[in-house]
């Protein structure tokens, strides 16, 4: 059951024209953006060399590029999980769902593997572009897998908070926006995180999704990150099943 609501959930996005025209659009601005950074590292490339320890290509370009890739992504993925369950509830399919043999649980999980398949396939489009690279240097696929990794993790939990305010309302523009909102408070605590991570600072430090997922770009893949990625999803994940039982007893 959970594969078949993650087939429909897939398909739904990806048979409109929205789906692909969106995927299309955010593939050739993250492919813009990483042609920059390249274009960037050869003006400089004779200055880098002369320093200590000077970044390689994968380097100067990835870390970059996701870094700015995340903030487009995050304007995208409210795009993607808005009407998971807001077309369900204005539709009036939302009962028929319901009242299928299919767990609250099921229901959700089968949602977010469908919204996962779109984002793989946003990782896996992406990761092209440092593989690329490799045409002309010597990438280091270390750093771009672990850059990879940090990025599906990061889109995941992403997902996991969008179905959830697709959950809470009718509207998928409203969904989309508050979505949005969320995550780029989240992305505004990072602002407040200075080195001298005490008191507040350190809950703001936890809590902000982009310094968990800094250390990716950077080829690192702390299991401390890892799992926080992991406990966000399954909170927000747990926070929509919540909601569907709540609406089961109200029905």
């Amino acid at each position: 059951m959970i594969l078949i609501i993650a087939r429909r959930e897939f398909g739904g996005f990806a048979l409109t024209p929205f789906g692909p025209v969106l995927l299309a659009f955010c593939q050739l601005l993250l492919a813009y953006l990483f042609l920059s950074y390249v274009d960037s590292f050869l003006v400089r490339q004779a200055e880098l060399a002369a320093l200590p320890n000077s970044p390689g290509a994968t380097q100067w370009v990835v870390t970059q590029w996701l870094a700015i890739a995340s903030i487009v992504m995050l304007a995208a993925l409210p795009l993607i999980t808005m009407k998971s369950f807001s077309d369900e509830w204005r539709g009036g399919t939302m009962s028929l769902l319901l009242s299928a043999p299919a767990s609250s649980l099921q229901i959700v999980l089968g949602k977010f593997i469908g919204i996962l398949a779109v984002i793989g396939l946003i990782v896996a489009t992406a990761a092209l572009m440092p593989i690329s690279l490799h045409l002309g240097t010597t990438a280091d696929f270390g750093l771009i897998a672990a850059a990879m990794l940090g990025l599906f993790l990061l889109l995941m939990a992403f997902a996991a908070i969008g179905l959830y305010m697709s959950s809470l309302t009718r509207q998928p523009s409203t969904a989309a926006f508050s979505t949005f909102g969320i995550l780029l408070l989240l992305w505004l605590l990072e602002w407040t995180v200075t080195d001298d991570i005490t008191g507040s600072r350190a809950v703001f430090a936890y809590v902000s999704l982009f310094r968990h997922f800094q250390p990716f770009i950077q080829g690192q893949i702390v299991v401390a990150d890892v799992m926080y990625f992991v406990l966000v999803c399954a909170l927000f994940l747990g926070l929509t099943v919540r909601r569907l039982e709540a609406q089961r007893r109200f029905d």
